[in-house]
């Protein structure tokens, strides 16, 4: 199955939005036959996006721990599954969007 088109679409994204995108991302490879060393970065990096999802919290908490799971997402070369490989892709082009973005 295809990976979904990256990115929010807007030229300033909401931080909330985007961590909603990655979590959506990284949750898609739980199901994937990932190595197992890739899936406990791809795991730390879920459970911090997670957290960031659905609560109140202020844009640049978002945006710092956001950081936080592209650094963990840094640490996966490969999934050894190719749409795993793809999800982490579009969770890391996210990541760097937002950044990129908010500058």
């Amino acid at each position: 199955m295809p990976v979904p088109p990256v990115g929010t679409g807007m030229d300033d994204p909401d931080p909330a939005t985007v961590a909603a995108e990655i979590n959506e991302h990284l949750r898609a490879t739980a199901e994937r036959p990932v190595e197992t060393t890739a899936s406990r970065w791809i795991g730390e990096a879920e459970a911090v996006a997670g957290d960031l999802v659905g609560g109140d919290i202020d844009p640049d908490v978002i945006e710092e721990r956001l950081v936080h799971v592209a650094d963990l997402l840094a640490n996966v070369e490969e999934t050894g599954d190719p749409e795993a490989d793809e999800h982490v892709a579009a969770a890391r082009e996210l990541a760097a969007d937002l950044r990129a973005n908010r500058r």
